[in-house]
């Protein structure tokens, strides 16, 4: 399927197939029914973003910017086609034309499907992430 795929920035006619993508990967992570994100959320991060998400952003250790990979989904139909090493690959592209030498991500630990890819695509960086919510 992959040699099917085109990579391509979202347009704003693309809302009717990102939104159940955007409700799948919310699902997976725990965010539907009682917990579900506010429409507001949803609505603002389509004015952001489409599925994959990545943002580039300095760091202390390197001069080029460093592109996080934030967000990463695909249907369970696309699944182990191809779509999602086409989609980190296009993202790989995007960092390059914009001077990053690194591209980096998190999953949850229990996320064994997409870490067979990710094992392929990149390597583990062995570091473990802390946070504080408010």
């Amino acid at each position: 399927m992959s040699g099917d795929l085109t990579i391509r920035f979202v347009t704003r006619q693309d809302y009717a197939q990102w939104l159940p993508l955007w409700e799948g990967y919310n699902a997976f992570y725990g965010r539907s029914g009682p917990t579900a994100l506010a429409p507001e959320i949803t609505a603002m991060t389509w004015t952001r973003f489409g599925l994959t998400h990545y943002l580039f952003h300095r760091s202390t250790t390197m001069i080029e910017p460093n592109c996080y990979l934030q967000d990463l989904f695909t249907s369970a139909a696309a699944r182990g086609k191809g779509v999602g090493r086409a989609l980190i690959n296009g993202v790989y592209e995007r960092a390059k034309l914009a001077g990053s030498s690194r591209v980096y991500w998190q999953t949850h630990e229990t996320n064994h499907i997409a870490m067979q890819l990710y094992d392929k695509v990149a390597e583990r960086s062995g570091f473990v992430v802390y946070r504080k919510l408010f």
